[in-house]
């Protein structure tokens, strides 16, 4: 006789299979949504704004940076932009700067920790309405890898980024693309051979008329390729002495470029 019933264990066993099933789906969801979040570094090519707290600098403190920046285009008459970050910013109106510069209508945007995207952003959002500058000097690109961790193909893609803007943007001016600074103590560190990479790459991007290149780092070097603390107090910020060899190896290009 042939008996008809319900096989507790072969429903036993679809159950499980199901539960697993439906778990693997559930992992795998998670995984999947939780990608984007590992994966959420910010573009070095992509237009961002600050946005993490330093305790050097807040995101407001960077926002009113940019709008006082946004009030100083508005007023025009530069004839020397300098974009970058802390290392541009820290010019102020220090002594190298009131004997190379402040006489020649030159005007600072650097902020302090900003990368190529903050960069890109700034003068995607006004800092470049209302004015014409002759020549821009730009330098930027080493809190990308001190801050970000970024590799030097994505940062030459941000400097591309700022390049083409301000050719949309400032059609008429030149632009002084300066090698990034070398920092650290002695060569051959991580940061060096980045930093190496990146301006080798940018050396790539003269067209030997718009856009100039000039690379500087080794007037901040001594013989076997160290920095001091002379020049660099920590490592990676001028000093006082290093900032008048940094306007002393520009000015004769920027007066170049100018047309003087």
């Amino acid at each position: 006789m042939i008996k008809f019933g319900y096989d507790h264990r072969l429903s036993s066993d679809n159950d499980s299979n199901l539960r697993k099933h439906s778990m693997n789906r559930i992992l795998t969801t998670i995984i999947f949504l939780m990608i984007p979040i590992f994966a959420l570094g910010e573009d070095p090519a992509q237009a961002a704004p600050r946005n993490k707290e330093y305790r050097w600098m807040s995101i407001s403190s960077w926002k009113e940076r940019h709008e006082k920046y946004l009030a100083r285009a508005k007023q025009g008459n530069a004839d020397i932009l300098f974009l970058g970050d802390s290392i541009t910013e820290g010019w102020g109106n220090n002594p190298a700067w009131k004997k190379h510069f402040a006489d020649r209508k030159a005007v600072n945007f650097g902020i302090g920790g900003d990368t190529t995207q903050n960069v890109l952003w700034r003068i995607q959002n006004g800092e470049l309405e209302g004015i014409n500058p002759k020549v821009v000097v730009l330098m930027i690109g080493t809190n990308n890898f001190g801050l970000h961790g970024d590799q030097p193909a994505d940062v030459t893609r941000g400097v591309k980024a700022i390049l083409s803007t301000l050719q949309e943007k400032l059609p008429n001016s030149k632009v002084l693309l300066l090698a990034v600074f070398p920092r650290d103590q002695k060569p051959e560190t991580n940061f060096r051979k980045k930093i190496a990479t990146l301006n080798g790459e940018l050396a790539k991007m003269a067209d030997g008329n718009r856009v100039v290149f000039q690379d500087i780092g080794s007037v901040f070097l001594d013989k076997d390729g160290m920095l001091t603390k002379e020049i660099m107090p920590d490592f990676l910020h001028l000093s006082e002495k290093g900032y008048f060899l940094w306007a002393e190896a520009i000015e004769p290009k920027v007066l170049e470029l100018m047309g003087k």
